[in-house]
């Protein structure tokens, strides 16, 4: 655990004020829900909660099979991070935390598709390289919420096909936010 070096007091209806500076480095917003913890040391930890990410089992499944049928990159992630990766370069994807475009991709509710050479590419995480021949994202929304996006990123140009990819993307996040309402 970091110290900060920052001290709060509670409140008498029993709050706490995260520090702006907190709340920006770890990309919470108003509204955002914060899990609490306690250990045995009477420390209480307040982790972002990812509502996606009770599903990273299941989620890492799902993008394996979609990896091996189309024979992309396949990422699962919440609004902070890549929570499931599968296909050839998963290892420099999971668990790693997501660009700002590819975050404000999820806040506008966006799907994109970009082929070679577009300019439309997103940097997946924030040291991303891009070395792909297509990419196609679909966000994840649950009870109207967008929480999360599938990418399917395709390595070989001659199996890329826009209109499949982009239905693999569309059906897996729509899998995903059904699957978060139950």
């Amino acid at each position: 655990m970091k110290a900060t070096g920052i001290v709060r007091r509670i409140d008498d209806l029993g709050r706490v004020v995260v520090p702006k500076e907190i709340r920006r480095t770890l990309r919470i917003r108003e509204g955002d829900p914060l899990e609490i913890f306690t250990d045995r040391k009477g420390e209480i930890i307040f982790k972002k909660y990812s509502p996606i990410g009770e599903l990273r089992e299941f989620a890492g499944v799902y993008a394996e099979s979609i990896a091996k049928t189309s024979g992309a990159l396949v990422c699962v992630t919440d609004c902070d991070h890549v929570i499931a990766a599968s296909g050839k370069g998963k290892r420099d994807y999971e668990g790693k935390p997501i660009s700002r475009q590819m975050s404000d991709l999820i806040g506008e509710r966006s799907r994109r598709f970009a082929a070679k050479n577009d300019q439309e590419f997103l940097k997946i995480t924030l040291d991303d390289a891009r070395e792909y021949a297509s990419q196609a994202i679909a966000p994840i929304v649950c009870q109207g919420d967008a929480i999360g996006a599938v990418v399917l990123c395709s390595l070989d140009e001659s199996k890329s096909n826009k209109d499949t990819e982009e239905m693999l993307t569309m059906t897996a996040a729509d899998f995903f936010g059904r699957q978060m309402e139950q």
